[in-house]
C-alpha cells in the first residue's frame, strides 16, 4: 500500500498569507516598518508603494439581493418557528458544539 503525503503544506485547511508583507522580527525595524506605515511615507520621504486590490468581479444586481435576503432571513425564520422547536434546534447545535470526538 502506498500512502501519497502532501509536500507542499502540512496544513491543507489554512489559508495562505502570501499576499501579505512579512514584518521584520527585529524590533527596530518593526518600528521603523510600523511607522512608515503610519505615515504613509518611507523615512527617506518616499511614498510607500501601495498595494493594488483586485477590482470587484460581482454582479452588483446579485449583491444587492443577496444583503437584501440576508438581513430579513434571520428574523423571518425566527418569527416562524415555535418555541419548542427553536429550542429543539439550540439544544442540537449545543449537542454538535460539546460533542466529544473520540
Amino acid at each position: 500500500m502506498i500512502i501519497k503525503v502532501a509536500t507542499v503544506c502540512h496544513n491543507l485547511t489554512m489559508p495562505s498569507r502570501a499576499s501579505k508583507p512579512k514584518r521584520p522580527r527585529d524590533p527596530n525595524l518593526l518600528a521603523r516598518s510600523v511607522m512608515e506605515d503610519l505615515i504613509g511615507e518611507t523615512m527617506e520621504g518616499k511614498p510607500l508603494k501601495k498595494r493594488v486590490e483586485p477590482p470587484d468581479t460581482r454582479n452588483p444586481a446579485a449583491v444587492a439581493l443577496s444583503k437584501l435576503g440576508a438581513s430579513k432571513g434571520g428574523i423571518a425564520r425566527a418569527k416562524s418557528l415555535s418555541d419548542r422547536k427553536r429550542k429543539q434546534i439550540a439544544k442540537k447545535a449545543a449537542k454538535a458544539r460539546w460533542k466529544v470526538s473520540k
